[in-house]
């Protein structure tokens, strides 16, 4: 399987910390319906996701893509920041 055939999940979500050297802190939400009462409930989940260059700040709303684990924790990197805070 070639690099361009292979999908990667991305997700889009806002960073929560950035107080890590070259590390992130992303926190994603979702929304899905309960099975029997089809109330949307909220779902909240954090990753850790690789910076490399720190340039994200608390607040950012982020793109981040599955990747190789860079570390014990990080298994996300930062694909693009769609939105900057206070900008």
């Amino acid at each position: 399987m070639t690099q361009e055939t292979q999908s990667r999940r991305t997700l889009v979500g806002r960073v929560v910390s950035d107080k890590m050297d070259k590390s992130i802190s992303v926190l994603v939400e979702t929304r899905e319906q309960h099975p029997l009462y089809k109330k949307y409930l909220r779902r909240s989940k954090k990753f850790h996701a690789h910076d490399a260059d720190n340039a994200c700040q608390i607040g950012d709303l982020v793109r981040i893509e599955e990747c190789r684990p860079i570390s014990k924790t990080k298994t996300w990197r930062l694909v693009e920041v769609i939105e900057r805070v206070g900008a």
